[in-house]
């Protein structure tokens, strides 16, 4: 690592610590004697969501959150719940190892986690992802729930 005061390439870790998502490192020039930190992050590869329409756009953890969130207002569902469930989908998500993934898939998941937490996020999502048309739609969908319990 190369100081950036006097561009010495002679530098020494003093402490490492991690951060959030990096390893903060204190470091000082064996030259000038200067400190400074460097954070280093994993560098990872890209997880591309694959669209009904074959567009494929970066996967962004605030859509996963804003149709679960919308999903559970009103809900009486702890925020931390809400998390802890977020959290899961993702692990899930990112652990499988793919460089794409279907919306389809991401959203079969979101709806199995929904279905186990809450009756009514479970369709509410359910009626946006599967694009309901009627109210019969809804009432095949409540039904399904009903023989499950």
């Amino acid at each position: 690592m190369k100081c950036p005061f006097c561009n010495a390439a002679d530098t020494k870790v003093i402490d490492s610590r991690p951060a959030e998502s990096s390893i903060r490192r204190r470091r000082q020039c064996e030259v000038c004697g200067k400190r400074f930190t460097t954070y280093e992050k994993v560098e990872t590869i890209p997880l591309m969501v694959v669209k009904k329409n074959d567009v494929r756009e970066p996967y962004d953890r605030s859509k996963l959150e804003d149709g679960i969130l919308r999903a559970c207002h009103k809900r009486p569902i702890p925020v931390d719940t809400i998390n802890a469930m977020i959290d899961d989908i993702e692990n899930q998500i990112l652990g499988r190892e793919e460089k794409e993934i279907a919306t389809s898939v991401i959203g079969e998941i979101v709806m199995e986690h929904l279905r186990q937490l809450d009756d009514v996020a479970y369709v509410r999502f359910a009626s946006v992802y599967r694009e309901f048309k009627d109210v019969e739609t809804f009432l095949r969908e409540i039904e399904k729930l009903a023989k499950k319990k």
